[in-house]
């Protein structure tokens, strides 16, 4: 991929099976160049969390990628991760600078903000991502502007992400004006992650 070609940012699954989801990860991981990695776990319970995160760390380090963790902030010290990002808001964002140090990642999800996005780069994030920019049964069903998107490309340095129920034509569209698409369950809902990524990303090639 070129330079200005988005780069790949994976989310995983809300709920995963340890004994089978590393060697699918893993097949996607050798199978493309990806960027970053998200640990996104539905569950609170603490083991499933640290167990989680230990899997996937090795993976992700062995391969020189970074993996962040959502929401759960006091874990990436335990986990020795590379940050952690917001779902909601950025009102952590500049306690959580001085909390993890200046070499930690600090992601925001804005949702459809751009308001939202401007004071989570103030407030010192280093990406912030939009969504969704596909239509999904998720949310109150209010996507993405693409505006959103050329505005931010054409004025902001701070990198953007875009997420939410991806697709080959929404990924076409949306190429030239974002930094990182990430792809979640759109991958791993199917029967083949590795090789429908490969579809969706087939008109960044």
């Amino acid at each position: 991929m070129s330079p200005e070609t988005p780069q790949l940012y994976l989310i995983t699954p809300p709920a995963i099976d340890l004994e089978l989801f590393p060697n699918i990860l893993a097949r996607v991981l050798d199978a493309h160049d990806v960027a970053c990695l998200r640990l996104s776990l539905a569950t609170r319970d603490e083991d499933a969390i640290l167990r989680a995160g230990d899997a996937l760390r090795e993976l992700a380090h062995a391969r020189d990628i970074p993996l962040v963790i959502s929401d759960h902030v006091l874990m990436v010290e335990r986990l020795g991760l590379d940050g952690v990002h917001l779902s909601e808001g950025n009102l952590r964002i500049r306690k959580l600078r001085e909390e993890l140090g200046a070499d930690a990642i600090i992601g925001a999800y804005c949702g459809t903000s751009r308001h939202d996005g401007l004071n989570a780069g103030e407030a010192g994030a280093d990406y912030v991502s939009f969504g969704p920019v596909g239509h999904t049964a998720l949310g109150d069903g209010q996507l993405v502007e693409r505006d959103v998107f050329e505005w931010w490309s054409e004025v902001i340095e701070l990198p953007v992400v875009a997420e939410g129920a991806l697709s080959r034509d929404v990924v076409e569209a949306i190429a030239p004006i974002t930094d990182f698409f990430a792809f979640g369950e759109e991958i791993w809902s199917t029967d083949d992650p590795a090789l429908t990524l490969s579809d969706l990303t087939a008109t960044l090639r």
